[in-house]
């Protein structure tokens, strides 16, 4: 059983930053990409920002130059830096884990945690 427990968040201003972080816990044997989807009320959940075991990184093209996604490969966690925050960033961000893929099915998924962004 894995499980992907997350930290940061909160209440932020616009235009002030955040660290978000993510660590698997449990047997694990692979975990090919690692990153954030979010979700905003009335909205679909989309992936902001992912990374593979090789630092191949993606991002949301609204969060581009704004965030930046890290992970150990070795402590199998991951950290996503966002500035420049606006409140069209609020949202509940979701940690994924995807075994094999690229994340756009993970097999892993933390509790949650809300960014608020103030304006």
């Amino acid at each position: 059983q894995v499980q992907l427990v997350e930290s940061g968040g909160g209440l932020v201003q616009a235009g002030g930053s955040l660290r978000l972080s993510c660590a698997a816990r449990g047997i694990i044997f692979n975990i090919e990409t690692m990153g954030w989807y979010r979700q905003a009320p009335g909205k679909q959940r989309e992936m902001v920002a992912s990374i593979t075991r090789g630092g191949r990184t993606n991002y949301l093209d609204s969060v581009k130059g704004r965030a930046t996604i890290s992970r150990d490969n070795a402590k199998f966690t991951a950290a996503l830096q966002m500035s420049s925050l606006k409140p069209d960033d609020t949202a509940v961000y979701y940690c994924f884990g995807d075994k094999w893929g690229n994340g756009l099915d993970p097999d892993y998924w933390g509790q949650g945690t809300q960014v608020t962004v103030s304006s």
